[in-house]
C-alpha cells in the first residue's frame, strides 16, 4: 500500500485498464504516481502521490526529503544571493507541507501557505481559485502584511503541476500587487501539455517576468475522449454495487476497539502550527530546538512493543506532524508512515492495481468557513499499524473531533491505540475581531499565544492524559514562606495569599501510617460518591462533558471522574485544571482557552468538597465579571463536588462531612503540584496563573496510590452508584447555605467576626492545620476515625481541639483571628486568646 509498484503491479493499473488513461513519460513517473477516482466534476482521474504524505502513508524520510531535494535543486538555479532574498509559497490544502519542506531545502526563507480557513481580524493579502480541485478558493492571510510585497523571488510549490492554472491565477493576483521579476514553480511532477507550457510561456512574457520550473519528474496524462463522464459513471456504479467497500468493517479480531489517549506536545509557547500567517528562519530554529522533546514525549506514549506507527495529520496541517514523524522514524527505530486526513472525496476499491485501497469518513471538525461536511482518511483502516498519532491543531479539536463518529473513535475501530496531540492553533496579533460564533462557544478568538496545557510528566506526577493543567510552570522561582510570615503578612492585609506558597509539609511516618488507614477505610465510600456525582454529570449537564477541575483540591476528584466515566461508559473525557482565587476570581485567560477549543456549556467545574461555599460563590461572580466584560457566554458557574456538607450545591456525590484522604497531604497527593500562585511580577495579562511542580518529592508521592485505590473499588459500589443516583435525581438538591449560617455563628460566637478565619469540614480544618497558623479546632462530639489525622496534626503543632455537642460538621478548624509573630511562641505554636 505505500509504493506505486507494488509486486509488480503499478498502482494505476485499475484505472487505466477502464478508463485508457495514460502516463506519459518517464518510469519514475508510475513510481511516484498512482491512479484513483474521485467524485469531481472537473476532473474525474485523481493523480495519487505516493511520496507526498497525503493520500498514501508513507516513510516521513521520504516525504521529507523529496521536499527538501526540490529546494536544493531551487537554491541551486537561483544562486546564494537571489536564494537569501526569496519568499516560498505553497498551496493549500495538498501541498502545505511539501512547500515548508522546500523553503527548509532552500535556506533561511520565509514561508507562507495559502489557506481555505478564514481568520477574522486579518485581512487578505491575496486570494485566488483552484479550477479543478474539490474545494477551489485560496487565502493568502500573512500576519506581517509586508511578506509578499519584497522584489525578491517568488518560489510556488504544489504537488503536481497539470495545467497551470492555478499558478497562471496566483502569479496574475500577486503581480498586480507586487511585481517583481522572478518566479519559480516547484512541483513533484510536472504533467502539462505542449499548449500548457506555451500559455505559461506566454503569460511570462506578457509581465516582464522570468517563470522557472522546478520537478522532480515530468510527463503527460493522456486521457481519451469522453473519459470526464466515463469516469463518473464508474464511480456511481461502483459505489452502488460495492458500497461497504468504501467503509471497511472494523476489525473482529486481533483486537477490540482501541482506546484514544490524549498526549501532550508541551509545543513551544507562540510558535506557529504552521504557515498559514508565515513561517520564519528564527521559528524554524524554534521548531528544531523543539522537535527532539517533543517526539520523545509521543515516544513515551507509544505501547509497548508498537512496531509500525502511522502519524495522521490534518488537512492543511501537514508540516507539524510532518516532522514529529521524521523525528520518531529517526529516533525509535519503528517503522513510522506518514499521512494527511483531506477533504477530497476518493473511491476506494481493495485492489493493488488502484491507489486508494481503504477509506475512513468522519464529519469537519474544525469549523470550516464552508460549513460541515465529510472528510476522509485513505489507506488507513486495516493497514496493520499498531498505533496511529492523530496531529490536529486546537481549532480542530472540538467535540466534532471526539463524537462517537469523530476521526479517533473511527480510527479506534481498526488500529489498537490512538493517541492524540493538539498543536495550539497561532492566532496572529492583529487577530482583534469577533470570530462567528459556535454555538454558545465565546465570539472572541483567545488570546495570541496561550500555550497548550501542561501535562505529565513534563509537570505533575500524573499521566498526561488524566489532566491538562492551564497553569504556567513556576518550579524554578522561590515562592515559599515561614506559614507565620505569610500568616502575618495575609492578615495585615501586606499580602494575598495567592502571592506567596507555604513549606510544603513531610509528613511523619505516624501520619503516612494514617493516611494510608483513612484511605484503606474510606475507599469505597469516595468511590460511591465519585460515581454518584460523575453519573450525576452525565445525566444532567452533558452527555460529554469537559471536566475542569478547581487546582488543586479538585484536580484528583475530576481525575477519579473521569476514570468512572471511562469505566463506566467508555468515554475518553477532556480533564483540565484551572486556578481560582479567593477575593480574585478564576484565570480569566484559563477561560478564554477553554472557550476556544470546547462549547462552554460542556464545561462543569469540579472540586473536593464545599466548606462555607466560598468557592462556590467566587466562580459565580467571576464567571458574571467574565461574560460583562466579553468573555464566552454559556459557562455554567455551579460546582460538582465529591462532598457537599455545606449544602452550597446541587451536583454533589454526598452531603456527608467525611474524611477524604487527598485532603491530608499537599503536593504529594495532588500530582506534586503545589497551590497555584497569582502575583503581578510573575503572572502577566496574557498568562495563566502559576504553580510549581515538586520534582524533588518524587520519593513521597502518594497521587496515583490515592486514584488507584478508589478506582480499584468502582467495580464494587457500581450498583450502589445506581441506587443513590435514583435517589439523588428524585430528591430535592436545592442549596440551603446551611454551612454559610453555621460558619457565621460560629466566627460571631468565637469573638472571630471575620467568615475567611473559620474553615468547616474535615478538609478544610485539615489545610488550616497544614498551611495557615490554626487557633484551635472545633470537633463533633463522638467524631471518630474521621478525626484521628486532624488530632495528631494538632498535637504536634500544640492546638487545642474542642468538643461541641450539635456542630453541624465534623469539625472545624479556626485560624488565628489576630495573629502576629509576637503572639506566638519561640516553638511556632499558637497561643489562645
Amino acid at each position: 500500500m505505500n509504493k506505486a509498484v507494488h509486486d509488480g503491479i503499478w498502482s494505476g493499473t485499475w484505472v487505466a485498464e477502464r478508463l485508457g488513461v495514460e502516463l506519459v513519460g518517464g518510469g519514475e513517473l508510475t513510481g511516484l504516481l498512482g491512479l484513483a477516482l474521485r467524485r469531481n466534476p472537473k476532473r474525474a482521474h485523481l493523480l495519487v502521490s505516493h511520496v507526498l504524505g497525503k493520500h498514501v502513508p508513507q516513510s516521513p524520510s521520504v516525504v521529507y526529503g523529496h521536499g527538501l531535494a526540490l529546494g536544493r535543486r531551487v537554491r541551486d538555479l537561483l544562486g546564494e544571493d537571489e536564494a537569501a532574498r526569496a519568499v516560498v509559497l505553497g498551496y493549500a490544502e495538498t501541498a502545505t507541507g511539501l512547500g515548508h519542506s522546500v523553503a527548509d531545502g532552500l535556506g533561511a526563507v520565509p514561508y507562507l501557505h495559502s489557506t481555505r480557513r478564514p481568520v477574522p481580524g486579518v485581512r487578505p493579502a491575496g486570494g485566488f481559485e483552484e479550477s479543478h480541485s474539490h474545494a477551489t478558493s485560496h487565502l493568502l492571510l500573512p500576519e506581517d502584511p509586508g511578506l509578499l510585497a519584497t522584489s525578491g523571488p517568488l518560489v510556488l510549490v504544489d504537488d503536481e503541476f497539470s495545467t497551470g492554472s492555478t499558478v497562471l491565477n496566483t502569479i496574475r493576483d500577486l503581480h498586480a500587487r507586487h511585481p517583481r521579476t522572478r518566479y519559480v514553480v516547484v512541483a513533484l511532477v510536472d504533467m502539462r501539455s505542449a499548449a500548457d507550457t506555451a500559455r505559461l510561456d506566454d503569460f511570462a512574457r506578457a509581465i516582464g517576468a522570468r517563470v522557472d520550473l522546478v520537478a522532480a519528474a515530468s510527463g503527460t496524462v493522456r486521457l481519451p475522449e469522453g473519459v470526464l463522464a466515463k469516469g463518473q459513471e464508474l464511480v456511481a456504479r461502483y459505489e452502488k454495487a460495492a458500497p461497504h467497500a468504501q467503509e471497511p468493517a472494523a476489525s473482529p479480531a486481533p483486537h477490540p476497539p482501541g482506546q484514544v489517549v490524549r498526549v501532550g506536545l508541551d509545543w513551544p509557547r507562540g510558535l506557529p502550527d504552521g504557515a498559514r500567517h508565515g513561517f520564519t528562519p528564527a521559528h524554524r530554529e524554534r521548531l528544531e530546538r523543539a522537535l527532539p522533546a517533543m517526539a520523545d514525549r509521543l515516544a513515551r506514549a507509544l505501547p509497548p512493543g508498537a512496531r509500525r506507527i502511522l502519524v495522521l495529520g490534518c488537512e492543511e496541517l501537514m508540516y507539524a506532524p510532518l516532522r514529529l514523524a521524521h523525528e520518531l522514524e529517526r529516533t525509535t527505530g519503528a517503522e513510522v508512515r506518514f499521512s494527511t486526513t483531506t477533504r477530497s472525496p476518493v473511491l476506494a476499491v481493495d485492489d493493488p492495481g488502484y491507489a486508494i485501497r481503504s477509506r475512513l469518513v468522519f464529519p469537519a471538525h474544525d469549523d470550516p468557513a464552508d460549513g460541515p461536511g465529510e472528510r476522509y482518511a485513505y489507506n488507513v483502516a486495516d493497514a496493520g499499524f499498531d498505533a496511529v498519532i492523530v496531529v490536529v491543531d486546537s481549532a480542530a479539536d472540538t467535540p466534532s473531533l471526539h463524537a462517537p463518529g469523530g476521526l479517533p473513535a473511527r480510527l479506534a475501530a481498526h488500529t489498537p491505540h490512538v493517541l492524540l496531540t493538539v498543536v495550539p492553533s497561532y492566532v496572529p496579533a492583529l487577530a482583534q475581531e469577533p470570530r462567528p460564533a459556535r454555538g454558545a462557544r465565546e465570539s472572541q478568538e483567545s488570546p495570541p499565544m496561550l500555550p497548550e496545557p501542561l501535562r505529565g510528566p513534563a509537570f505533575s506526577s500524573y499521566a498526561p492524559e488524566e489532566v491538562g493543567w492551564l497553569l504556567q510552570d513556576l518550579s524554578d522561582v522561590t515562592l515559599e514562606a515561614p506559614t507565620e510570615e505569610r500568616e502575618e503578612a495575609i492578615q495585615s492585609g501586606g499580602a494575598h495569599y495567592a502571592e506567596s506558597l507555604p513549606v510544603e509539609y513531610q509528613p511523619s511516618d505516624q501520619y503516612q501510617e494514617l493516611f494510608h488507614a483513612a484511605l484503606g477505610a474510606s475507599a469505597g465510600r469516595l468511590a460511591q460518591a465519585v460515581g454518584a456525582v460523575t453519573e450525576l454529570v452525565l445525566a444532567e449537564r452533558s452527555p460529554r462533558p469537559v471536566l475542569v477541575s478547581l487546582a488543586r483540591a479538585g484536580t484528583p476528584v475530576g481525575v477519579l471522574m473521569r476514570r468512572w466515566a471511562a469505566f463506566r461508559h467508555g468515554l475518553e473525557l477532556p480533564h483540565y485544571a484551572v486556578s481560582i482565587v479567593r477575593g480574585r476570581g478564576i484565570d480569566a485567560n484559563a477561560l478564554r482557552w477553554l472557550a476556544a477549543h470546547h462549547d462552554p456549556a460542556d464545561v462543569v467545574f469540579v472540586d473536593g468538597w464545599t466548606g462555607k461555599g466560598a468557592i462556590t460563590r467566587e466562580l459565580a461572580e467571576a464567571i458574571r465579571a467574565f461574560e460583562e466584560t466579553g468573555g464566552a457566554t454559556g459557562f455554567d458557574p455551579e460546582i460538582a463536588v465529591l462532598a457537599d456538607p455545606g449544602s452550597c450545591v446541587r451536583t454533589y456525590g454526598t452531603r456527608e462531612d467525611f474524611l477524604i484522604p487527598s485532603a491530608c497531604l499537599n503536593s504529594t497527593v495532588s500530582g506534586l503540584v503545589s497551590r497555584t500562585v497569582l502575583r503581578a511580577d510573575l503572572v502577566g495579562p496574557r498568562d495563566f496563573h502559576g504553580a510549581k511542580f515538586y520534582r524533588d518529592l518524587a520519593g513521597a508521592d502518594l497521587s496515583n496510590v490515592f486514584l488507584d485505590t478508589v478506582a480499584a473499588r468502582f467495580g464494587e459500589v457500581t450498583d450502589a452508584v445506581e441506587v443513590t443516583v435514583k435517589e439523588l435525581l428524585a430528591g430535592d438538591r436545592a442549596p440551603t447555605w446551611a454551612g454559610w449560617a453555621a460558619v457565621e455563628r460560629i466566627s460571631e460566637e468565637y469573638g472571630i467576626h471575620d467568615v475567611n478565619l473559620v474553615k468547616p469540614g474535615v478538609g478544610e480544618t485539615t489545610r488550616v492545620l497544614l498551611r495557615r497558623v490554626p487557633w484551635k479546632i472545633l470537633a463533633r462530639a463522638g467524631a471518630g476515625a474521621d478525626l484521628d489525622h486532624v488530632r495528631l496534626l494538632a498535637g504536634q503543632r500544640g492546638v487545642p481541639v474542642e468538643e461541641v455537642a450539635a456542630l453541624p460538621y465534623t469539625c472545624v478548624g479556626l485560624i488565628h483571628p489576630r495573629f502576629t509573630r509576637g503572639a506566638t511562641g519561640a516553638d511556632g505554636k499558637a497561643v489562645a486568646l
